[in-house]
């Protein structure tokens, strides 16, 4: 993705392994933006989960780029240990416990970490191990932006000259690696020619629309507005919105969708508005073994990040309460959206209805 930093516009990817032999990842620290652009350094397995946890990396394709390469850390450190398989095992099961909702985080691991067990039962090398499993990351996230790319293919198709776009959260390129996936139809558009305008909810109550897709949007020089979460139904109703597109965290066989919370609202009221509600998402999102939206779990965080919001004052960011002191909070980060409600999703094969979603994983 193009970024413009200190006067200058370069080039960047949301996360990218800076050194494989030393297996250092760095990374965009989404905590920090708007306000600031800083880069995250993980030099370890540890701190690779750390980053997942605590949200320095966010939204699943990126989450899944960041645990593929995660894997080869804990290639790297558990290599030389008497018992590589167990040491190996263990700080996989820590990469795959920072995050429960989204998929991607479970199909990076897996496609990654299966490779370097077969390396290592081969007998190849300390050196060839770390290597291949550097490619095979490599590869993966390379593969994760393909699709996102295929995704803005199909995807601007539905969008027409002049349309108003709703998206919700962030589902760009911080969140999809390079190009983002709820994005990609838009910037698509955008690079033809298409006059659009989008509205990114704030989301709460990590303000992940607010603070980042907002960001992205000005970045590409694309028109948009940042509205509250509950306005979006009054500018359905008024007739302002003809487009709803969303990303996901998780897809399940029948179609149900996991995504940020609200996006179900969203949903019910772009359907009683007649309005074309889409969710894109390559077929990593896709989860062959959840039959349905209730099997998928779903991740509650801490209370402070609701009775908290963050902002900047002075070149200084702060932290402020909003709620009384005493008051509880739940916090559940992601909703059910079910099949029902979903117009079509968008992948790299092509556009499907949800209840034949399970197609795009056998699909050519």
């Amino acid at each position: 993705m193009k970024v413009s930093i200190d006067g200058k516009t370069i080039n960047i990817r949301a996360v990218w392994m800076h050194d494989w032999k030393r297996a250092i990842i760095r990374m965009i620290d989404q905590r920090f933006l708007p306000w600031r652009f800083q880069i995250f350094e993980s030099k370890s397995t540890s701190d690779t989960y750390r980053a997942i946890k605590d949200f320095v990396v966010r939204g699943a394709p990126t989450i899944g780029a960041t645990a593929a390469y995660g894997v080869c850390q804990a290639v790297r450190e558990a290599i030389n240990k008497k018992d590589f398989i167990n040491e190996f095992t263990d700080k996989i099961s820590l990469l795959k416990s920072a995050r429960p909702t989204a998929h991607n985080l479970f199909h990076a691991i897996e496609f990654v970490s299966k490779y370097a067990i077969e390396l290592y039962k081969n007998n190849e090398s300390h050196s060839r191990i770390l290597e291949e499993t550097y490619n095979r990351a490599e590869n993966y996230v390379q593969e994760e932006i393909d699709k996102n790319k295929k995704i803005g293919m199909y995807g601007e198709r539905l969008i027409k000259d002049g349309y108003k776009i709703l998206t919700h959260c962030n589902a760009g390129a911080l969140a999809g690696i390079d190009l983002g996936t709820a994005t990609a139809p838009i910037y698509v558009a955008h690079e033809k020619g298409k006059k659009i305008t989008v509205y990114a909810t704030e989301t709460r109550p990590w303000l992940q629309g607010a603070r980042i897709t907002a960001w992205e949007l000005i970045q590409q020089g694309i028109e948009s507005y940042v509205i509250t979460d509950n306005a979006a139904g009054y500018l359905m109703w008024k007739g302002e919105i003809d487009l709803v597109i969303v990303g996901a965290d998780r897809i399940a066989m029948n179609g149900d969708v996991a995504n940020k919370i609200g996006t179900y609202k969203l949903a019910l009221a772009a359907k009683d508005n007649n309005i074309p509600f889409y969710v894109a998402a390559p077929t990593s999102t896709i989860d062959p073994t959840i039959k349905d939206g209730r099997e998928i779990p779903i991740e509650e965080r801490s209370e402070d990040e609701v009775h908290y919001v963050r902002g900047e004052e002075e070149d200084a960011i702060r932290r402020v309460r909003i709620t009384p002191k005493g008051a509880r909070a739940k916090n559940p980060v992601f909703d059910i959206t079910p099949a029902r409600l979903i117009t079509g999703i968008i992948t790299e094969k092509g556009i499907f209805r949800p209840h034949e979603i399970g197609k795009a994983l056998g699909s050519t």
